[in-house]
């Protein structure tokens, strides 16, 4: 009787075992892109960029990117800048101002503030948080006060919107995290 006992505890830990840790599935997220997010990175909505028009100091501010993924500016209105880096940016708004407003316009759009990242789950405090270059979801537990005494330490779903629609996977602790991406801890299980 003792060694069926024995053989079922072992049967049960070993299944449950596989359950702490789930297989980390990151292989649609690499294809978006990880690491430093450098000139790669498309804007969106929530994004702040500072625009410089050389020699107009009028038209020089920061321009906040609004849901349509658009910025308004003086003289030329509404610009549509969702989907694009900073460098095609500033060449779409260097063409609409030489259309009749500035001759030879020189303009430069840098990253003033990266859109917010979002935690949720077994953490401290859940929310929404400003993004900092190079952070992994170990940073982001660590800026949203820690994790809960339920958490599952080691391992983490991310969320993140692509052109082609939302993609999420099981990620290590360790992976890097871009702006507007989604982060939920999950309880584990003992």
């Amino acid at each position: 009787m003792n060694r069926r006992a024995l053989v079922f505890a072992l049967v049960t830990s070993l299944s449950l075992g596989g359950c702490l840790r789930p297989d980390f599935r990151t292989s649609e997220l690499d294809a978006t892109g990880t690491g430093s997010i450098g000139s790669r990175y498309t804007l969106a909505s929530g994004d702040k960029l500072r625009v410089i028009v050389f020699g107009q100091d009028n038209l020089s501010n920061i321009y906040t990117v609004d849901g349509a993924g658009k910025i308004a500016l003086p003289l030329i209105g509404a610009v549509t800048v969702g989907g694009q880096t900073t460098g095609q940016a500033a060449r779409l708004i260097e063409g609409k101002l030489a259309a009749g407003f500035v001759r030879e316009p020189h303009v430069t759009v840098e990253m003033d503030v990266y859109r917010p990242f979002y935690i949720l789950g077994e953490v401290t405090t859940s929310g929404q948080y400003a993004y900092v270059n190079g952070m992994t979801v170990e940073t982001a537990v660590a800026i949203a006060a820690g994790f809960s005494p339920r958490a599952a330490r080691d391992y983490a779903v991310l969320t993140r919107t692509t052109p082609a629609g939302l993609v999420s996977g099981i990620v290590p602790m360790t992976y890097s995290v871009r702006p507007g991406d989604t982060i939920v801890v999950k309880e584990r299980f003992f």
